[in-house]
Order: structure tokens, then sequence, then C-alpha cells
């Protein structure tokens, strides 16, 4: 029998997964000292000088700003989260009828051509939904987005101060290497310097504000367009890029 879509995942399950933020998701917590060693434990490495490891995306998330904006997001845009909550329970409401009905007819052996239609039917409404909320979303998006971006613009500042300060001139991710020391890690000297960086931002985008990946892909688009655009008349073409290296003589 053809394999037909017995379960749809609750749009409402599904907002409750998207409404954290994928930063906040990431954030590690902040780095602490060492527990000091017992009387008896093995003699203790000797450190690689100005060699470190920083985990950049979990500054980020733990930067004060981060922190208080995601606070003030979450009373700011509650009615928005509110309005987006309630949209998906509607839609689950009538999901759970039509699959009800399609687990029913694949119990009763109904033609595979009747189940797949049924099937088709609850997939496309279950896109509808999730657009739909997923628009209603967009402004909870943007402004985290924007407290990112805010945040980030700091970053290699306060990446190359915690360098400065600890003598360091090769860091690496922590993905990067196999083991690591936590000596190593600088990922809470990161931090301390983006508070002082970026002690607060704000969480609403003025107007017309678009992500910075957006607005680069807006202007390669441009270039690209611009590149493409057919010469004036009476415009002499560009004489060809002549061969590099030496040129054999004529004769």
């Amino acid at each position: 029998m053809t394999k037909i879509l017995s379960t749809v995942a609750g749009l409402a399950m599904a907002l409750a997964l998207s409404a954290a933020p994928a930063q906040a998701q990431a954030a590690k917590k902040p780095a602490t000292a060492p527990a000091p060693a017992a009387a008896n434990a093995a003699p203790r490495a000797t450190l690689l000088p100005g060699v470190g490891t920083a985990d950049l995306d979990g500054a980020v998330a733990n930067s004060n700003a981060y922190r208080a904006a995601a606070q003030q997001r979450s009373s700011v845009y509650k009615p928005t989260y509110d309005a987006a909550q309630a949209r998906a329970k509607q839609y689950d409401t009538q999901i759970k009828p039509l699959l009800d009905q399609l687990n029913a007819d694949i119990a009763a052996k109904k033609p595979d051509a009747q189940l797949q239609q049924q099937a088709v039917a609850i997939q496309k409404l279950q896109n509808q939904g999730e657009a739909e909320i997923k628009q209603m979303l967009a402004p909870i998006q943007q402004s985290e987005d924007y407290v990112i971006e805010q945040i980030t613009d700091k970053l290699p500042q306060a990446v190359q101060n915690a360098l400065s300060k600890r003598g360091i001139t090769l860091l690496l991710t922590p993905g990067s290497v196999l083991v690591a020391a936590p000596q190593y890690d600088i990922t809470g000297a990161i931090v301390a310097e983006l508070n002082v960086l970026v002690p607060s931002v704000q969480i609403t985008p003025p107007a017309g504000w678009q992500p910075r990946r957006v607005r680069e892909q807006q202007a390669a688009q441009q270039q690209q367009a611009a590149g493409a655009q057919p010469r004036p008349a009476g415009t002499p073409a560009p004489a060809p890029a002549k061969p590099a290296g030496p040129q054999p003589e004529g004769r």
C-alpha cells in the first residue's frame, strides 16, 4: 500500500518550539573558574601561551544586552505571540477531525487514491497555517534579528579587546578542537567586553529596517542588475584584456 501521511504535528506545538529564540537556545553558561585541584590530583598541565577558544554565539546570547532585550520582548510583543498562538490552535481544531478521518479510512483499507487525496488536503491546510503564523510572528523575528545585529556589530571589538588583554594570538572555536582545558576558554571575557561596549540595545527596529543578510542580498542583486544593463548607443565596447605573460614575436 502507498505510504500515507498518518500524523500531523500540531501547529500550536510547533509555535511553542519556534517561539524560543535560536540564539537563546544556543546560549552557554558563563565561564566559571575551575574547581581547585585535589591534593592527590595529577600535576596541572602547562597551557600553551597565546592560544584560546571562544563560543561567539554563546557570548552574544549571554551578554547583558541580549538577556535584557529577550525579557523586554516577551512583554512588548506578548499580544503578537498570543494572537499567533490562538490562530495556531484554530488550525489545529480544523486539522484534527480531518486527521482522525484519515486514520479511520486507513484502518478501513479505503482506496489509496482516496487516502492520498485526504493526506494532501491535510498537508495543504497545515502548510497554509504555518505560513500564516510565520507571517504573524515576523515582527518578533525581526526584533530578534535587530537585537543580535546591534550586539554583533560590536563583537569584533569585544573579541579584540579580550585577545589583547590576555596576549592571545590564536583563537579557536570549540568545534575546531577535540579536547581543550577550560582555562583556554575566553568566552566569559568576551561577554564582559560586550557588556561594556553594548550595555543595552533597542528591541524595535526603525521603519523599513532589514537584517544585514537581506541588505547584502539586495545590494548584490542591484549590482548584478546594473552590470547586465546594455551600454548606451555610441559607447565603445571595452578592449579585450591582454593575455598575461610574454607574447610571441610576429614575423
